[in-house]
C-alpha cells in the first residue's frame, strides 16, 4: 500500500503511453485530469492485488472509443463518477476498490481520478499489460470472467447498462451505443471480487508504467539515449528508425484505423517500414519482413527525446523510433493467441515472437 500523487501520475503517465503502443487514449489528457484530482481531494491509495480481500467487490474504469476522439471530446469528471455510480446502483455493491481495465494511455490514469472524486482505493492490476482495442481482450475473459453487466455514460448524462450474453456481445452492442453517445464514453466492467482480480488480472502494471516513466526521465537528464536505455531496461527490441513519410488515418466504428509508413534514417537509412494500427499498433513490417505482431507491443517513440507517441499524435515528417516488448505470458497460450493474435484483426499471419527478444 502507497499513495499516488502528482509526481507518480507525471511518471505513470509516460510510462503507459508506451505500453499503449499507440492506443488507450490521450496519456497527457489523463495526466491532467488526474493531477488536478489529486490536488483538490489529496493522494490515492495504490493497493498490491495481494491486499484486496478475496470476498471484496472491485471494478474496472475506463474509457471506450476511437483514441483520436477522446483528444477533442476529453471525459468530464461527471461522466466518470455517473459511470461508477450507475454500476454501484445496478448491482448493489459496496465497491472496496477500482481498478485500470488497459494500462495503456488515458485507461491508467482515469481510475486515479476516480479514486481521488470517491475516496476510494486502485489495484495496481489491470487485464491486458499493455491496451488492445476491444472489450473481450483481456485476460478475465481468458479466464472465463465476462464484462457483463457493463456500464456507460457520456458527457451528457445519458447512461445505460449491458447485459450482453458474453463480453463480444458487449462489444458489438456497445460500439453502436457509443457512435450516437459521441464516439467515446466512460465505461465500468469486470465486476469480481478480489480472489478472481488476484487469478486472472496482470499484477503490477501500474508501477511498471512508473517506472518506464522514471527511466525516460532519468536518461533525458543525463545524456544517455532514451531509446537505448529503454530497449534496455524492458528488454525490448529495436525495430526500426525512420522519418514519417506517409500516414493514412480514418475513425471509423468506433476505432481509429489506418497504416504509417517509413523511411529508415540512422542504422536503418535505405530500409522502409509500414505500422498497421487499430487504435493500438498490431503490425510492424521492416521491407517485406513482418518483424512484429500483436499480441506483443509495438511501441513509437520519438527518436530525439525517446517520448512515446499515440496513433493521433503521430504526423508526417516525424523521425520515431518503433520498439517491440514481449506481451504478458498469458497472450502467448493457444487462447490468447485466438483472442488477440494477427488472424483475429484479419491479417493473414500467424503470431511469431518477436525476434531477438531478451524477456521483459
Amino acid at each position: 500500500m502507497r499513495k499516488i500523487g502528482k509526481e507518480e501520475i507525471e511518471n505513470i503517465a509516460l510510462g503507459a503511453a508506451v505500453l499503449g503502443t499507440g492506443g488507450g487514449g490521450d496519456p497527457y489528457v489523463g495526466k491532467l485530469m488526474a493531477q488536478l484530482a489529486v490536488e483538490k481531494y489529496g493522494p490515492v491509495t495504490l493497493l498490491s492485488p495481494e491486499e484486496v480481500d478475496d470476498d471484496a467487490w472491485v471494478v474496472s474504469i475506463s474509457g471506450m472509443g476511437a483514441p483520436s476522439v477522446t483528444v477533442e471530446k476529453i471525459p468530464s469528471t461527471n461522466e466518470i463518477t455517473g459511470t461508477f455510480e450507475a454500476i454501484q446502483k445496478y448491482a448493489g455493491k459496496d465497491f472496496a476498490a477500482v481498478y485500470p481495465y488497459e494500462v495503456g494511455g488515458l485507461n491508467s490514469l482515469i481510475p486515479i481520478v476516480l479514486g481521488a472524486l470517491k475516496g476510494i482505493p486502485v489495484v495496481d492490476v489491470d487485464g491486458m499489460g499493455r491496451a488492445f482495442p476491444e472489450v473481450q481482450m483481456v485476460t478475465f475473459c481468458l479466464d472465463g470472467l465476462q464484462s457483463a453487466p457493463m456500464a456507460m455514460s457520456d458527457d451528457k448524462g445519458n447512461s445505460l447498462i449491458l447485459n450482453g450474453i458474453d463480453s463480444v456481445w458487449n462489444e458489438r452492442i456497445g460500439r453502436q451505443a457509443l457512435d450516437v453517445m459521441g464516439g467515446s464514453v466512460t465505461v465500468c466492467d469486470f465486476m469480481m471480487q478480489g480472489r478472481d482480480l488476484k487469478r486472472a488480472g496482470i499484477h503490477g502494471t501500474l508501477t511498471l508504467a512508473e517506472n518506464i516513466g522514471k527511466t525516460i526521465h532519468e536518461v533525458r537528464h543525463v545524456g544517455e539515449n532514451p531509446v537505448q536505455a529503454l530497449v534496455k531496461k524492458l528488454g525490448g527490441v529495436h525495430l526500426f528508425s525512420g522519418k514519417v513519410t506517409q500516414l493514412e488515418r480514418r475513425t471509423t466504428e468506433g476505432f481509429a484505423k489506418g497504416e504509417v509508413k517509413l523511411d529508415g534514417i540512422d542504422q536503418c537509412l535505405g530500409q522502409t517500414a509500414r505500422l498497421d494500427f487499430k487504435n493500438e499498433f498490431l503490425i510492424a513490417t521492416v521491407g517485406e519482413e513482418v518483424v512484429a505482431t500483436t499480441p506483443d507491443l509495438i511501441s513509437v517513440l520519438d527518436f530525439e527525446t525517446g517520448l512515446p507517441i499515440t496513433t493521433e499524435g503521430l504526423r508526417y515528417g516525424n523521425r520515431i523510433a518503433v520498439i517491440g516488448l514481449s506481451c504478458n505470458e498469458k497472450w502467448r497460450t493457444e487462447k490468447g493467441i485466438e483472442t488477440v493474435g494477427p488472424r483475429y484483426f484479419g491479417y493473414d499471419l500467424d503470431y511469431r515472437p518477436l525476434k531477438g527478444e531478451t524477456g521483459a
